[in-house]
């Protein structure tokens, strides 16, 4: 519907320079450019090297997704920009183009969670996010299970990694493999050749006096480390099938177990799975026969979208304009370690002006001036 709100989403927050376009629910543009590949020698993501990336490819990333929308920048109806957490350095980059091309368009500007927009991002595969939303984030990054009265407005912690977050461990163990970075994809392709059950890896907190929704995959990455040390120490061949099979189930097992008991204690009827990790294809398969037998239904989006992009700064900008939230004020900043109980960084004079675009030329000057490299 042309009425629904044209938003551009610009995500910077790692190695993945990702803009989406979405009108309402609706995905018209998703362009991302990775510096994966620039990464894969040191064998994980280097902040400086990822920071540079973004400054190379953040405006011809723009124009490829306002050509594949077939939309004028002129026609946005706001610039939404992740303001964290994330790798300082990098966020930096999206923040500073996203002011630029706000006062430049005079667009109002949206400063936004990535925690936040991964969850958001579903609505552009499955329409409306049921409220509230239990959420199971998965990444390099984060393991959180959050529930999301109003994505906008109002999201909770329940629980988080108290170490390792699961996408780390699966590039350690996938080091300790000598398979490469990111280690995600390969292991999950090679524990499909391997039995889940053939080693018995340690489920981190999941004792009666451990936290309920809290995750610790630390011991579990030792522990593979460890029995793959041992192997080799003894001459062994490492059933490298087996192990990445063993540990990926050691992995899904505790993450969806703990997911679902979280939507049971809250009276939830429905999980999202969000982040890259999301894309697992046994994380999915598990997720869906545990839920299947708690009778609730799950949400995964398609593994493009659970993986870092614009798309989903996008999804939560064109709600956050949708239910007339605040824009960020000109001098938004970058925040490494956002809380994601704050969705998005509102004006903190919003209650003076509507908008922050709807001060004054000549002051929206002077804080652009000032503030655009802030």
């Amino acid at each position: 519907m042309a009425d629904e709100p044209l938003v551009l989403g610009i995500e910077t927050s790692c190695d993945e320079t990702g803009v989406g376009i979405v009108r309402g629910h609706t995905l018209l543009a998703d362009a991302v450019a990775s510096s994966v590949d620039e990464h894969a020698r040191f064998g994980g993501v280097v902040p400086e090297v990822a920071s540079r990336a973004h400054l190379e490819a953040m405006v011809p990333t723009i124009q490829r997704a306002l050509k594949e929308a077939g939309v004028a920048a002129s026609d946005l109806d706001g610039i939404a920009v992740t303001a964290g957490p994330g790798l300082a350095g990098a966020l930096l980059v999206g923040v500073s183009a996203a002011k630029a091309y706000a006062y430049a368009l005079g667009k109002p500007l949206y400063g936004v969670n990535h925690l936040a927009s991964h969850i958001c991002v579903d609505q552009l595969e499955h329409g409306p996010l049921p409220e509230p939303t239990m959420a199971l984030l998965v990444s390099g990054g984060h393991s959180s299970l959050l529930l999301a009265p109003d994505i906008t407005a109002d999201v909770r912690p329940l629980g988080s990694t108290i170490d390792d977050a699961a996408g780390e461990a699966f590039d350690k163990i996938a080091r300790v493999l000598n398979l490469g970075f990111p280690g995600g994809p390969v292991i999950d392709r090679i524990a499909r050749e391997g039995d889940p059950a053939a080693i018995a890896f340690p489920r981190g907190l999941t004792g009666p006096r451990d936290a309920a929704y809290d995750f610790s995959f630390s011991g579990l990455k030792t522990a593979v480390a460890r029995w793959i040390e041992a192997k080799r120490a003894a001459g062994e061949e490492v059933p490298i099938a087996d192990v990445s099979a063993s540990f990926q189930e050691a992995v899904v097992d505790v993450l969806t177990r703990k997911a679902v008991r979280a939507c049971k204690d809250e009276g939830v009827e429905h999980l999202m799975i969000g982040g890259g990790v999301a894309a697992n294809s046994r994380l999915r398969a598990m997720a869906e026969r545990r839920c299947e037998d708690a009778g609730l239904t799950l949400r995964v989006p398609r593994p493009k979208l659970c993986t870092d992009n614009g798309a989903m700064v996008a999804a939560l900008g064109a709600e956050m304009v949708a239910r007339g939230r605040s824009a960020s004020a000109w001098d938004l900043s970058a925040d490494s370690s956002l809380p994601v109980t704050d969705p998005h960084v509102p004006d903190p004079d919003a209650h003076s002006h509507a908008h922050s675009h709807s001060h004054s030329h000549d002051h929206v000057h002077e804080l652009s001036r000032k503030n655009l490299y802030a």
